[in-house]
Formats: structure tokens, sequence, C-alpha cells
């Protein structure tokens, strides 16, 4: 195994936060994507909108871009971002609900971590607001589907 260190980490294994302040910024830009799995009569009522909780896409669809302005707040190690946009597309699928997030910033480091958070807070909405109902459901396949960094910003 090649012996690599981890930047989150100081050389007496103390937690610690990179410091970005040196790096130009760049246009950044994250997608990821994650699944929850349920039962076929879950999936229907989310399409008739008839979950008692409300309309279980658009809400689910609100949290991911909460949960993405957020994810400093939640994850101790992550830099707060002023994120340009976050999008965040909730469709049904024949075995449940996939969910898409795109995460963009001009900065110093990326927004993978933000995108993440949106998926998988997006999917426990789901969950919340469909566990009445369903009690087998699986949240799965939360990945970062890819991640970019453009021409540097001039300034």
């Amino acid at each position: 195994m090649e012996n690599k260190e981890f930047s989150h980490i100081d050389k007496s294994g103390r937690a610690n936060m990179v410091d970005v302040g040196g790096k130009p910024d760049s246009e950044r830009k994250a997608v990821a994507e994650g699944y929850i799995l349920l039962q076929s009569d879950t999936v229907r009522m989310i399409r008739e909108n008839i979950i008692k909780k409300g309309d279980v896409l658009s809400i689910a669809e609100f949290a991911g871009i909460t949960a993405a302005k957020k994810t400093s707040e939640l994850i101790p190690l992550c830099h707060q971002l002023n994120l340009s946009k976050v999008e965040v597309f909730a469709e049904t699928t024949d075995k449940g609900v996939k969910v898409t997030a795109t995460t963009k910033c001009i900065g110093q480091t990326g927004v993978e971590m933000e995108a993440l958070t949106s998926v998988s807070i997006a999917l426990l909405t789901i969950y919340d607001m469909c566990k009445a109902v369903d009690k087998e459901m699986v949240i799965s396949g939360i990945k970062l589907v890819c991640k970019e960094k453009t021409e540097k910003i001039k300034g």
C-alpha cells in the first residue's frame, strides 16, 4: 500500500482544515446522484401526490438545496463556500426515486461534498415523508458522478 499523507490530518495526527488561501479561484462544478428503493405502491402514491406529508419530490428538492448551502455546518472540515448554483432533481423510477444534484461555485476548493450532502438529505427527506406507508425503503448508490474545475478566474 502506498504511503500517502492525509491533507486533513496534521503532523501530530490532529484534525486539520486545509488552507486553500493560496489557491486561485476557479469555476467548480460537481454532480452527485443517489436512489431510494420503494414499494411500487409508494411510487404510485408519490406520482399521484397523495402522500399525507405533501409533494414528496418538490420538498425533497428544496431540502437538497438547503442541505448544500449548509454542508460546512454539517461536515467539520469542509470550507464554507459561496455557491453560485444548486440544482436538485428528484424523479420517480419504476423502483423508487432517483435524486441528482449539481452544485457550482467560483472558489478555491471543490463542491463535491455539497453535491453529495444535497443528494443525501433529499433522499432522507423522501424517507421521512414516506415512512408511514413504506417500511422497506432502502437508500443506496449515493455517489459522485463528476467534478470539474475549469479555467482559472483572473482577478
